[in-house]
């Protein structure tokens, strides 16, 4: 991993909660972010660059997890941490900010030091 990690956060359309995470996170000094969705349908759809990209991939429930190891089982993935936030969330909803923040500082900070 490089001094500055790269951190890919995906949800199922990159509407509300990676968008949201992205938003927060972008002009963080210890990180550079990016956020896609797995639906067809999402703002910025997921792409082998992305994951080639990404020191680290923060997905919101286990299934993402699971789809991105079927649809990529191609590539040599990076590590993939389940954030466990349901879709039940509007962009920038204050308690999903919270989680955020909580869940992938915790991670970052204790898997990574960072």
């Amino acid at each position: 991993m490089t001094d500055r990690p790269n951190i890919l956060v995906v949800c199922g359309k990159n509407k509300k909660r990676s968008r949201t995470a992205e938003h927060i996170f972008k002009n963080n000094a210890r990180f550079n972010i990016r956020s896609a969705g797995l639906s067809p349908k999402s703002e910025r759809k997921i792409s082998e660059n992305d994951l080639h990209w990404a020191d680290l991939v923060f997905v919101m429930e286990s299934d993402h997890r699971a789809k991105i190891r079927e649809v990529y089982n191609h590539l040599e993935l990076p590590q993939i941490e389940v954030l466990h936030i349901p879709d039940d969330y509007e962009f920038m909803d204050e308690e999903l900010v919270e989680m955020l923040n909580d869940r992938m500082n915790g991670t970052l900070n204790t898997v990574y030091g960072i």
